[in-house]
Parts: C-alpha cells; structure tokens; sequence
C-alpha cells in the first residue's frame, strides 16, 4: 500500500467501510448492502478503482471476485491524519494533539490510554 493514499469519493468511502466490515466479500454482498441501490456493475467498477488506489485487493474464488482491504481501516486512518498533520501543522503531531485538548476532542482518560500506548509502543521499541 502506498504511503498516501488518493482521497475517497462518497461511495468509495462507503464501500471502504462494508469492506472493512464484512471482508472478505463480493461485489454482489457490497451491492446488496449499500444504502442506495446499484447495478453490480457499478459497484465492481467501484471495486476496481479502489484497487487500483491501493485500498482493496481481490482474490478468485471460481469466478468471483472476493474483496479484501489492503490494510486495516486504523492504519489507513493514520495515514490521513498525517497528510493533514503535514498539511497544517507542518508534520507536528503535538501540535494536533494539543489542539484536540484544547477543543476537548480528547478527554483525561483518552489521555491516560494514549499515554499507555505510547508507552507501550516505546517499550517494544527499546526491545529491538
């Protein structure tokens, strides 16, 4: 997968989200679960393009399709926050962070549990 990622459109996102949910699956699964309807050949070309992104990757099962994301949606998500982190805080992640304090988008104990991860991920580092 690339280190960025092209940008979604609405039902790119959408169909993310059921392949994230349901993997592996097919567009035929995909078409019946979406909110609005489609042809199953609009949403195998969706299918395609987001391969073509790096999002998805297929494998064959006869001759169907089976759709699976090509990374998790959390490591997919970091990589967009550091494109905005980039982006408007030239790659300061404490800037971010003090910024979603200071908005109350992160309260004590999100805190205290990113506080452990951190700690954590130290750790296993240190032990490299």
């Amino acid at each position: 997968m690339h280190d960025s990622l092209p940008e979604l459109g609405d039902l790119e996102r959408e169909v993310m989200q059921l392949v994230w949910a349901h993997a592996p699956i097919t567009a035929e699964v995909v078409r019946e679960k979406l909110a609005r309807k489609l042809k199953e050949s609009t949403v195998r070309t969706v299918l395609r393009r987001l391969e073509d992104k790096g999002y998805v990757r297929h494998t064959v099962d006869g001759r169907t399709y089976v759709y699976h994301a090509a990374e998790p949606r959390g490591r997919v998500a970091a990589k967009a926050v550091k494109r905005i982190v980039d982006w408007f805080c030239n790659g300061s992640i404490e800037e971010v962070l003090v910024g979603m304090v200071d908005s109350a988008m992160l309260d004590q104990k999100q805190l205290r549990q990113l506080a452990d991860q951190v700690a954590k991920a130290r750790a296993k580092g240190a032990k490299k």
